[in-house]
């Protein structure tokens, strides 16, 4: 399984990369496997607010519905279109084509409630 040392988790397997005041946000491969195979997406407008841990949308898979929660607080800067045609990419690359939001971050003392990869990967240990 992949988990990037580079990104920051949470424990409801979200990941998120920042560049910036910018963070792009997706589901962990962990998560897309355990969901399996991901027919629909569905994401909020550009411009929503998000608040930290608050949902942001939902990810259906051919056996469940799952909500979405955003890592951190902050507008919503950009959404992935691509899944509306494709969501499967996010089975097939959950850290790169396979983004769902980008947020512009309103608070970014929020990104040290997240688990580094080490975390992450000790909370899959116990799931």
């Amino acid at each position: 399984m992949n988990v990037p040392a580079q990104l920051r988790y949470t424990k409801e397997h979200e990941w998120v990369a920042v560049d910036g005041n910018v963070a792009t946000v997706g589901i962990t491969d962990w998560a897309q496997g355990e969901l399996g195979d991901i027919v629909f997406v569905e994401l909020p407008t550009v411009g929503d607010s998000v608040e930290q841990m608050g949902t942001f949308g939902t990810i259906e898979a051919v056996k469940s519905v799952s909500e979405l929660f955003s890592p951190l607080a902050g507008t919503i800067a950009e959404i992935n279109g691509a899944l509306d045609d494709d969501p499967m990419v996010i089975n097939r690359d959950p850290y790169g084509e396979g983004w769902m939001i980008k947020i512009e971050i309103s608070d970014p003392s929020q990104l040290e409630q997240l688990l580094d990869s080490d975390g992450y990967k000790s909370l899959l240990e116990t799931v």
